[in-house]
């Protein structure tokens, strides 16, 4: 195992130790019998436990370069399990006082790292419900209207625009994975739309739409831009050094934002964030408990959330990660720029290799690449091999994922290839541990002799 930072198990010991120091401040009293397990009992559905939990990837190693997946900071996990213990309801400021201030501070940090003034904002369960307010916002806002979204946009758009019976207007994208924008402005023409959500980090390939250009459409059509942020919104952190600053800039123009910090803020499902520019929206929100909000006269986070119960566990987590490993480019930003690096160097080793190719430059540290075979049937298949007998080497294995394009696609990337089929899956590596950095030329290298045994 590789060394820490800090000594987790440690600091786990000193948070129990806090919580009952707390917890012995108020007093004696003797807990009831029917709570009662022993240690022996314990031990035995712990080891059985354990075994289970054996049956999962090695989401904290290099080798796995597959999903959006890795386990949160030591200092994410210590907060989150020493607020835990109290069990904190971010829903109401009587239910959780201390984690409730925590989250709006937070909340502060993600606004100023958007560029975002004034701001209406709190933490979800996840990109998905953070998505479905900002498009319910966007409803009450513009009743009559849909919502436009790119086809390589997350799916939960789509979704979502059902659950809220709005019309959703899938737009199509071009050479990069980026929304169309001249498809876009045909549809605005319509009177259709009110919002334009914009991907700052697609899901599959990490494409940034052109968000800068988009607000000449908003100005021009009187449209809302919402910025699904949920993947790559850290990532403007390195805006104007190792990104182009323009469409990360744009961000402070639009709308609202969703964020994952679930995901490059190195926090532990679940813990999503929306925010919005104009804190008068919270005026949608506008509702009545008779048994929460009596404590306080200050806004309850619950008073601006969909969502009522919500772990204060997850602000502490995240209050507790950003005072050490701040949202600003010395801090959380030295985190995103390896990530970045590792996916530009893998670039350029596939552009140099005879086995692979890339299929398109990355935007992120989403690197997408494919044998070098002639036809769609065998791209597929060969793919889909590497990626079930590089889990299955016991010896060295490694762990990728898929994205399945269309020929379409290949088309629009000048590829030439045999369309004997519709589509096909690709190898798709999502560099997200700064630690891949360091580990490119050996993943490079497995993934090019998973190629060759492969093909043959």
């Amino acid at each position: 195992m590789g060394v820490l930072i800090m000594n987790r198990a440690d600091w786990l010991e000193r948070a129990s130790a806090a919580i009952d120091k707390w917890e012995a401040s108020f007093g004696p009293y003797r807990p009831h019998p029917s709570l009662s397990v022993t240690d022996a009992d314990f031990a035995a559905v712990f080891s059985d436990f354990c075994t289970r939990l054996e049956n999962n990837y090695p989401y904290f190693h290099p080798t796995y370069a597959g999903q959006m997946l890795k386990p949160p900071h030591p200092a994410a996990i210590v907060g989150y399990l020493t607020a835990m213990m109290i069990n904190p309801n971010n829903h109401a400021l009587d239910a959780g006082p201390a984690t409730a201030q925590m989250e709006k501070e937070s909340i502060v940090q993600l606004a100023e790292m958007f560029g975002f003034g004034s701001h209406l904002g709190h933490l979800t369960s996840s990109g998905t419900i953070a998505n479905l307010e900002a498009l319910f916002v966007a409803r009450e806002l513009h009743p009559d209207r849909g919502v436009a979204y790119s086809a390589d946009a997350h799916y939960t758009h789509g979704r979502m625009c059902q659950v809220l019976r709005m019309e959703g207007h899938k737009v199509p994208v071009d050479a990069y994975g980026r929304m169309d924008l001249d498809a876009l402005e045909t549809l605005l023409r319509t009177g259709r739309v009110g919002t334009v959500v914009l991907s700052a980090g697609t899901t599959g390939l990490g494409s940034v739409d052109s968000i800068h250009e988009a607000l000449a459409l908003r100005a021009r059509y009187g449209v809302r831009l919402h910025i699904d942020a949920a993947y790559g919104g850290f990532f403007t952190l390195l805006a104007g050094a190792e990104l182009p600053a323009d469409d990360w800039r744009a961000i402070a123009s639009c709308d609202s934002v969703v964020i994952d910090p679930h995901k490059h803020g190195l926090q532990p499902y679940g813990c999503g964030a929306v925010i919005f520019a104009d804190p008068t929206v919270g005026r949608f929100y506008a509702h009545d408990s008779p048994y929460t909000y009596f404590t306080s006269q200050e806004l309850h986070l619950g008073e601006i959330s969909l969502e009522c119960s919500r772990a204060g566990a997850a602000a502490a987590a995240l209050w507790l990660t950003f005072q050490l490993l701040p949202p600003v480019r010395e801090g959380l930003g030295a985190v995103l720029a390896a990530t970045r690096n590792a996916a530009s160097l893998w670039a350029k080793a596939i552009e140099h290799s005879p086995r692979l190719s890339l299929y398109q430059e990355p935007d992120l540290d989403i690197v997408t690449y494919l044998p070098r075979v002639e036809s769609m049937s065998a791209i597929d298949e060969v793919a889909h091999r590497m990626l079930a007998e590089g889990m299955s080497d016991r010896e060295s294995p490694i762990y990728l994922s898929t994205l399945r394009v269309s020929a379409d696609d290949f088309a629009k990337r000048g590829r030439p290839v045999v369309r004997d089929r519709p589509d096909a899956r690709i190898l798709r590596s999502v560099l997200m541990k700064p630690e891949a950095e360091q580990h490119i030329e050996d993943l490079h290298t497995r993934v090019e002799r998973l190629a060759a045994d492969v093909v043959g």
